[in-house]
């Protein structure tokens, strides 16, 4: 009998797929916006600005691509996990790929409303 317990995989509650349990948190998503953002910045300034130097264009390119799918992916799951909002989710995958400022801004968007709501439960719970 013991045996049977400890083979089964341990089940997921709801609590722990909200905050993210595991490797796909908020922060960390957060966090990766916000490079693929530096990414595809300097991916504009060097390729309109500098006078598209190759092969950094080409490597910069490659990396905007790849974290777009990669951001994709993540969030998209994520909002299956209640993790982030559809609408987090959606302006990563729609308009990442166009500018993943898009995707940034709405991380901090999120947060503001996350810790927005939460003072507000705090504040009635102490009435």
């Amino acid at each position: 009998m013991r045996d049977e317990a400890l083979a089964q995989p341990p089940l997921v509650t709801a609590a722990a797929r909200r905050t993210g349990a595991g490797p796909l948190t908020f922060t960390r998503l957060k966090w990766t916006s916000f490079v693929h953002s530096c990414v595809y910045l300097a991916l504009l300034i060097c390729a309109f600005a500098a006078g598209n130097p190759q092969p950094l264009t080409f490597v910069l390119g490659l990396a905007h691509g790849l974290l777009w799918i990669a951001m994709s992916i993540a969030c998209l799951t994520a909002a299956r996990l209640r993790i982030v909002s559809l609408r987090l989710a959606v302006a990563v995958a729609v308009l990442g790929g166009v500018g993943p400022f898009f995707g940034s801004y709405e991380f901090i968007r999120e947060q503001r409303r996350q810790t927005a709501s939460s003072a507000a439960r705090n504040a009635g719970a102490s009435r």
